[in-house]
């Protein structure tokens, strides 16, 4: 009894209804999903669908992307290749595995990356930190070539192998860094780096610096695409080369280093002369300046041949010495006496001259001059004194002639009001004013009582 309503209070399915409501649960909570996992047991039937497992540390899923989707893809998913999937979760209800039918497929990080990457270059473009007017001239014989990479890895070698071999003459000085991932204590490569070219540069004991490591994917090389790394680079007083990955990889050290080589290898080459070509030319530039040195040398020597047969006697070169001081000082001689002469005819002249011009001469001829003017003086003084004496008689009399004065001695008068102006006629004057009246031997002061306009 107990059984059979047991057997009606459990509800029972089926493989196949269990599976298609698995299925059925899963797609409607996960409609389409990103994941993230590491490829495996990649195969690619005649069908061309793609079949592979996705992995991280503890699990495993089963995928499929049929060949619809694939053929959109940009690459082809490899063996232990880390990838990024957008996908739909399922389970084949046949057998009851569950797996992810993937849509869409990129390379994990690569797709981020690559826009980071584009974004730092163009801010360090547009800042002017690649303009090559910033770039420093590698030294072409360095004495002391500095060396930031892994310690371990193969770069440094293949450069100390290329450096010993073309010019062991120079010193190498390593600075050894981490070039990808994390140190111990959580310090990035990119950091390290950095401190080893600041450190560098406040050492400033090298010519030149190689910024170095092997080839690798993006995410290897990406601690070379750092900003604050290529910010160190612009700044260093130390000329830097950069040499990171293979020849097709680039990252912003290239932009922004002095010189980019597309190897390690090639940076050792770069950094370097041949040491036997510099030997080469050496020996050449010696044998030129030895032909140089002896044909100076026989030049000298045939000049001296030359200067011994032109060498005369002493004695005779002693009389021809002398035979020229005699004919100077006959010459100064004979120069001294003429000039003498000369100066004596000059002298005389000037003596003669000096007579002429004495100042006694010169005074009794300026007194003479002076009474002869004085005279000339007086007489033209008294002829003036005749002539102005016989113009002013002449303006005296004919002042006489129209002066007033006389007219006032004939019986007339000349009245004149207070303000001493001549009264012409019966209106300049009033009852009561004073006038004046001028007489030929006075005058008389009077007051106005009446006045009598003329009556015709």
């Amino acid at each position: 009894m107990q059984n059979k309503e047991m057997d009606k209070a459990v509800i029972k399915y089926t493989v196949s209804e269990l599976n298609r409501l698995s299925r059925q649960t899963l797609e409607a909570k996960f409609p389409l999903i990103w994941v993230e996992g590491e490829i495996s047991n990649f195969s690619m039937p005649a069908s061309g669908h793609w079949y592979f497992k996705m992995k991280d540390e503890t699990a495993t899923i089963s995928c499929a992307m049929f060949k619809n989707q694939n053929s959109r893809s940009t690459f082809k998913p490899q063996n232990g290749m880390k990838v990024l999937a957008r996908c739909k979760i399922t389970i084949y209800e046949v057998s009851g595995n569950y797996q992810l039918i993937i849509e869409q497929i990129e390379s994990a990080g690569i797709g981020a990356l690559q826009r980071k990457f584009e974004e730092t270059k163009k801010q360090l473009f547009n800042e002017g930190v690649f303009d090559d007017k910033h770039k420093l001239p590698i030294p072409k014989y360095p004495k002391k070539i500095g060396i930031i990479t892994s310690p371990t890895g193969a770069a440094i070698q293949d450069i100390l192998s290329i450096l010993k071999r073309r010019y062991p003459i120079a010193s190498v000085l390593v600075y050894p860094s981490i070039v990808q991932g994390n140190t111990l204590d959580g310090s990035s490569a990119a950091n390290e780096l950095t401190e080893r070219i600041i450190f560098a540069n406040k050492a400033n004991n090298c010519d030149v610096l190689i910024l170095t490591r092997g080839g690798g994917s993006i995410e290897d090389l990406w601690a070379f695409n750092d900003e604050t790394l290529a910010r160190s680079i612009h700044k260093s007083d130390i000329p830097i080369i950069s040499a990171v990955g293979h020849e097709i990889d680039y990252t912003i050290c290239d932009f922004v280093s002095d010189c980019r080589a597309p190897t390690p290898s090639a940076a050792a080459e770069i950094v370097t002369p041949d040491v036997n070509s510099i030997i080469q030319r050496l020996n050449e530039k010696e044998l030129q300046l030895n032909r140089i040195v002896l044909g100076f040398l026989q030049a000298h020597y045939q000049k001296i041949d030359n200067l011994f047969i032109r060498i005369r006697n002493p004695n005779d070169y002693l009389f021809h010495i002398k035979t020229q001081i005699e004919g100077l000082r006959n010459r100064i001689h004979k120069n001294i006496t003429s000039k003498i002469k000369i100066d004596k005819e000059t002298l005389a002249h000037i003596e003669k001259n000096l007579q002429r011009n004495h100042p006694c001469e010169h005074l009794s001829s300026l007194f003479n001059r002076l009474s002869l003017l004085e005279k000339r003086l007086n007489n033209e003084v008294i002829e003036l004194l005749i002539t102005k004496r016989k113009k002013w008689e002449n303006s005296l009399r004919l002042l006489e002639a129209v002066s007033p004065l006389n007219t006032i001695k004939r019986g007339y008068a000349i009245i004149l009001n207070k303000d001493k102006k001549i009264i012409k006629c019966t209106s300049d004057i009033k009852i009561n004013d004073r006038i004046f009246t001028m007489l030929g031997d006075g005058g008389v002061f009077s007051k106005i009582e009446e006045i009598q306009p003329n009556k015709k």
